[in-house]
């Protein structure tokens, strides 16, 4: 089984959130709900991933229409409330490496994946989806650099004091409006002074160039799609997926159905002949060695024949059917995620 190395997941999230049951005897002992619990991920043969800490505003509320293409705006959520529940969920994180005795590994450096992969570890990277947990003077970006993370997205599909987010919207571009604030510069140059990867996904199309101007890390978008496949607002058109592979950086395939279909639909009805029709559109612009996955696992609808983690193996079966072969294929599934770690944060 050809190991995988996902760019995203929203299993904190789903594990915080639960109002029943032991958060970590669910996670280790499987509880058979969302996407990742630990036996899935280890039938699945996902290895590790980027763990995403994220705050969902107060009056947020999952959509379930789905025909909705265009879900209410985001609210905003206050640094205080974020960082409160930013360390609650990396306190969730460091306890479910604990819990799971040795099979779960939180990891700082590309050499800690490596040798969790090897040692058959599901490898975790700590990463936060929107800086809200962040106070302006960026104190809390060092405290929490120094308790593990490595990742983290400027903004998520709203605005704050860094930038502004890309909404959910259909057919629409990503240019949506105003890019990087004074803070979020200088969030991005801390970043690569500290060695933590600069997640593109979600931030807006000037929010995206602006990354590419003063950064000098890889650009990374570690969970989106092809716009020319798929026109909602949080995917990537073809000058960015150009832009990535130049800077040698990353893009992450999202499962998300809204993200992969022709008309931004999230019914799960949703064949994985459009996924590939996304790989390859974006191999062919970004180039075959910086192409991963993405997989979003516990924070979308996905297509029904994947289900789950356990399902990994029949994308990567269709890949395999679709003509990729094994060298292409173990790229995509864990090769350029590590080196492209290697690139950011060592």
């Amino acid at each position: 089984m050809i190991p995988v190395f996902d760019g995203h997941n929203d299993l904190l999230l789903r594990l915080w959130s639960k109002t029943e049951g032991d958060p970590l005897r669910d996670f280790v002992e499987g509880d058979g709900k969302g996407h990742l619990d630990l036996p899935r991920m280890q039938r699945g043969g996902f290895a590790g991933g980027f763990f995403a800490i994220f705050v969902p505003s107060p009056e947020d509320k999952d959509w379930v229409d789905d025909d909705d293409v265009n879900p209410p705006l985001a609210g905003e959520v206050r640094q205080p409330m974020a960082l409160a529940a930013t360390m609650e969920m990396a306190s969730l994180l460091f306890r479910m490496e604990e819990a799971a005795q040795g099979r779960f590994r939180l990891c700082r450096s590309t050499a800690d994946v490596r040798a969790a992969m090897a040692a058959g570890q599901v490898a975790a990277i700590l990463h936060i989806e929107g800086a809200e947990p962040i106070d302006g003077d960026l104190q809390a970006l060092d405290v929490l650099y120094q308790a593990g993370l490595r990742s983290i997205g400027p903004v998520w599909s709203r605005s704050n004091v860094f930038g502004h987010g890309v909404p959910f919207r259909f057919p629409s571009s990503p240019d949506t409006g105003p890019g990087l604030t004074t803070r979020g510069r200088a969030l991005v140059r801390r970043c690569n002074q500290l060695g933590i990867l600069v997640d593109l996904s979600h931030l807006n199309a000037r929010g995206f160039w602006d990354v590419a101007e003063i950064s000098s890390a890889p650009l990374v978008a570690t969970h989106s799609n092809a716009h020319a496949l798929s026109a909602s607002s949080r995917n990537l058109t073809d000058d960015q997926l150009r832009a990535i592979g130049e800077s040698k950086g990353m893009v992450g395939l999202n499962f998300a159905n809204g993200f992969l279909r022709a008309d931004g639909k999230w019914m799960s009805e949703n064949g994985l002949d459009s996924m590939m029709r996304h790989l390859d559109h974006m191999i062919s612009l970004a180039g075959e060695d910086h192409v991963g996955f993405g997989s979003d696992f516990d924070g979308c609808r996905l297509p029904a024949q994947i289900g789950d983690a356990t399902g990994l193996p029949i994308l990567l079966a269709a890949m395999r059917i679709h003509g990729f072969g094994d060298a292409l294929v173990s790229k995509i599934a864990h090769e350029n995620w590590l080196k492209t770690l290697e690139r950011t944060i060592g």
